[in-house]
């Protein structure tokens, strides 16, 4: 029996909340996920839109990488 394991070594992850605080909680809770697979964060960016009726949107695009 052959046994083999491949590291992921790149991850680029994508986030969306509709608040600042609700965006950082996700982004923090995935960052405690991938530090088991042995990830750490290398890069994040982020945007704000404002819609029509005035309502504020959050994205973040986070770059993770292998230790």
């Amino acid at each position: 029996m052959n046994f083999q394991l491949d590291f992921i070594k790149d991850k680029v992850e994508f986030f969306e909340a509709e608040t600042l605080k609700d965006l950082e909680r996700k982004i923090n809770e995935q960052i405690e996920n991938n530090k088991a697979i042995l990830l750490e964060v290398h890069s994040v960016s982020h945007q704000m839109h404002v819609s029509v009726e005035g309502r504020r949107f959050y994205s973040a695009v986070v770059h993770f990488k292998a230790k």
